[in-house]
């Protein structure tokens, strides 16, 4: 089932039906054989809003999001709560459009919208509630350093609250010296973390508070953090997510516990068992079982990034865990019960596809809910209602109530900047790697496509290694087809979607395979007439980055590339970001395995590059630091190769400010325009 911008509108209910005669006109485009004639632009893509965190109030008849755009005036992300019902109908703001606010839920009566916000003064971040009645929101909770999230009780008399310990000058009563510098004392191994900085001994815990009081009650203490917190349905008990290992910092794992709540020891229960990672904690509607994401198999010598994420299942009191998922050989994620209990809800990594899919709770029945070619990012179940937020190649994820495999559109929050934009053709085909390996990618053809014409291309690398380009709107490759490029986005071993032997093909032998079948990509593209050889450019964004080394470093038939956010000198890396541990568990200690550590360093290579490398990176990315980049840079300019160094200030691993969003689009297309054209 392919989700088309143009479908999606088709069964959108009557109440936000677009017009007969708009459909008319789209339907006999369609016959004629007729394209939108505008090429996307910079512009547009800088207007195209992002749907977020459904959320179905307890009756299942209305439906809270949250849609984020973007603001150059003030460069700026906001990020607004909205509310559909959830047989459709007009979308209804519930929040000012001039101030962000996030994580709504509805209140266990359904008569309350709360969220996130900060807005006072001290920028801490408070729950709001909204009466639906109508009023303006009140806060509801003043905790001096603010919360990170929460959620109602059961009986709606209580809030969790997840609260990150203060530091000295928070708990004193003057405030004017809390921002003040102060030197970071480091006695952790892991001792630092992108966008949070230098880590001290300061954890996420668990609180319940009952509005009202004066302080909330702290139910999680000690040296662990705490986190994916959710009740149980008689409220007596939560269950979270924590790594409680007797040294957290060299340990790859963490368990499911439930803390009790009342009781003023706060006893703690193991749910998982210990080997592996467990997140996503759910409760049973009787609250006898908890289901959950786990992945096992990580050793000194694998990656802690590819081990196959299966579902489980387990007694509330910590027995009887069951994998209900054992002959799935592929990524689950986010699961959720049925109303009646009966069965599991879960997302499903496949192929470059993501469905919908559920199975029984003996682990029998297992079956698809949402199929085909398509990408579903998040979902929302509640009293027989069930929503999807799901996209495609041609379309952003959008808001969509799903009854019996068929989509009705409940948002279509994009549909003005996209209504009248070329789509370009999009195709996902297989080929063989050099080992007889089936591989995939993706093909975007430019908006311009005349069969029999061949056509400057890209070959854009996605991040991870551990991800998959998938059925999904893929802005950078829409804004390099509209302007003339054919785009590939390959699938290589390492990635996820293709099972665990694919996904583990690349531990400690980075730039291998990935290279191979990225490049055979391309010779795939030449093969049925698309790409020209002699006009290619390379590059993405983290191990995309990092991967577009490796291919530069080993093949000279490329004329430009980008590489953001990537590395150059492996060891170098060691102790300045946020990897230790899995670098340890990978690669080994770098003073006791040389030999690997330079052989997986692009930098000990870089007198083979002759492509012209433009190189980016966030200033403060302790994730994939700028320091890769400027070495990388510099030895290229010693050996007068052209290259460029563009470094975002203040800027972490992703790019967030606008501005600067904005700036790289332009870049990109500046780079690669003036070497393939």
């Amino acid at each position: 089932m392919a989700l088309s911008k143009l479908q999606a509108r088709f069964t959108r209910s009557s109440a936000t039906a677009f017009s007969a005669v708009g459909v008319a006109v789209c339907i006999a485009m369609l016959a004629s054989g007729l394209t939108f004639a505008k090429p996307l632009s910079i512009d547009d893509l800088m207007e195209i809003q992002s749907v977020r965190d459904p959320q179905l109030s307890p009756d299942g008849n209305w439906l809270a999001y949250t849609v984020r755009r973007i603001d150059e005036e003030k460069d700026k992300r906001i990020t607004q709560i909205w509310m559909v019902e959830a047989d459709g109908g007009q979308p209804i703001p519930m929040t000012a459009a001039d101030s962000s606010a996030s994580q709504p839920r509805f209140s266990p009566d359904g008569r309350f919208l709360s969220f996130t916000a900060s807005r006072g003064d001290d920028g801490a971040t408070q729950v709001y509630t909204l009466n639906r009645l109508g009023g303006e929101a009140e806060q509801l909770t003043s905790i001096k350093h603010g919360i990170s999230s929460y959620e109602w009780s059961p009986d709606g008399a209580r809030l969790l609250l997840l609260i990150k310990d203060p530091t000295e000058a928070q708990l004193t009563e003057d405030s004017e010296d809390d921002d003040k510098p102060r030197p970071h004392v480091i006695d952790r191994i892991q001792f630092k973390r992108d966008y949070t900085g230098y880590l001290d001994r300061r954890r996420e815990h668990l609180y319940v508070f009952t509005p009202g009081d004066e302080a909330p009650v702290q139910l999680t203490s000690g040296d662990y953090d705490a986190d994916d917190p959710v009740w149980s349905p008689d409220g007596k008990h939560i269950a979270f997510v924590s790594d409680r290992s007797e040294e957290p910092d060299s340990y790859y794992g963490e368990n499911v516990w439930t803390v009790s709540v009342d009781d003023e020891a706060h006893a703690l229960t193991k749910i998982s068992e210990d080997e592996g990672t467990a997140r996503s904690p759910v409760w049973s509607p009787d609250g006898k079982h908890i289901s959950y994401v786990r992945s096992v198999g990580l050793d000194v010598g694998g990656s802690a990034l590819s081990p196959t994420r299966r579902l489980e299942i387990a007694n509330s009191d910590g027995t009887e865990q069951q994998v209900l998922t054992p002959e799935l050989d592929r990524n689950v994620s986010n699961p959720s019960f049925s109303d009646d209990g009966s069965r599991v809800f879960f997302q499903l990594q496949d192929e470059g596809k993501v469905h919908l899919a559920s199975i029984k709770t003996d682990g029998e029945g297992f079956r698809r809910d949402l199929q085909g070619e398509i990408s579903v990012d998040d979902y929302a179940l509640r009293s027989g209602m069930r929503t999807v937020l799901a996209g495609d190649l041609q379309s952003p994820p959008e808001l969509y109530r799903l009854n019996d495999g068929l989509l009705s559109s409940l948002t279509d929050v994009n549909a003005k900047v996209l209504g009248e934009v070329a789509q370009p053709k999009g195709e996902k085909l297989t080929f063989t790697s050099a080992d007889g390996t089936p591989i995939d990618a993706f093909y975007l053809y430019p908006i311009s496509y005349e069969e029999g014409q061949r056509y400057p291309t890209i070959l854009w690398l996605h991040g991870g290694p551990a991800s998959q380009f998938d059925f999904g709107f893929h802005t950078t490759a829409q804004l390099f087809a509209a302007n003339g490029y054919a785009v590939i986005l390959p699938t290589p071993r390492g990635s996820v979607g293709y099972g665990d032997a694919f996904a583990k093909a690349t531990v400690a032998a980075w730039g291998v395979k990935d290279v191979e079948e990225v490049l055979a990509a391309v010779d795939h593209g030449i093969e049925i007439g698309l790409v020209d050889e002699d006009r290619l450019g390379v590059g993405g964004w983290s191990y995309g980055g990092i991967l577009t080394n490796y291919v530069i470093t080993q093949s000279n038939r490329f004329k430009a590339a980008s590489s953001g956010a990537s590395l150059g000198l492996v060891a170098a890396n060691y102790g300045h970001d946020h990897y230790q541990l899995m670098y340890e568990l990978e690669f080994g200690l770098p003073w006791q395995n040389r030999e690997r550590w330079d052989e997986l360093s692009p930098f000990w290579k870089v007198e083979n590059i002759k492509t012209p490398t433009l190189w980016m990176g966030g200033a403060l990315d302790w994730n994939v630091p700028i320091i890769n980049s400027e070495q990388m840079y510099l030895a290229m300019k010693r050996l007068g190769q052209d290259t460029q160094l563009v470094v975002y200030p203040d800027e972490h691993h992703g790019i967030s400010r606008p501005s600067f969003f904005r700036d790289r689009y332009e870049r990109w297309l500046a780079w690669f325009d003036r070497y393939l054209k």
